[in-house]
């Protein structure tokens, strides 16, 4: 079983680059469950967005396992739809999503700062670091 320990510095999403008081107002705009659903949506595929067919379904029922891919709450599976969009295509997220992200309760601020802090972690993926 794989274990991602989140309370580790490096696995958070909030930019930390930025002064104190700006990492504190950008850290209040989600709580941390929400900051973890933003860094786990990292490693979901956009296969993970769509619906079962019945063949994933009739796979799942014969061999056991389970074929539910979205989280039990509503406005973090908004939350890590729009993630996972933004993971792979950055800014370039369809409205669609944008819009069940709005009507889950988040707020345009929040957009601009998931999507912001997605784009700095995207660019940060290719870069090789001198160890």
């Amino acid at each position: 079983m794989a274990y991602l320990d989140l309370t580790m510095p490096a696995a958070t999403a909030a930019p930390t680059l930025l002064p104190p008081r700006a990492a504190d107002a950008v850290t209040k705009l989600f709580e941390r469950r929400e900051w973890e659903v933003i860094v786990l949506a990292r490693q979901d595929g956009l296969a993970s967005l769509r619906e079962p067919n019945r063949f994933e379904r009739a796979m799942a029922w014969l061999f056991g396992g389970g074929v539910n891919r979205g989280l039990a709450d509503p406005r973090l599976e908004a939350l890590r739809r729009l993630a996972v969009l933004a993971w792979h295509h950055g800014y370039a997220v369809p409205v669609s999503a944008i819009e069940a992200f709005k009507a889950a309760g988040f707020s345009m601020e929040q957009l601009e700062m998931v999507l912001a802090s997605i784009s700095a972690g995207r660019s940060g993926l290719g870069r090789r670091t001198n160890a």
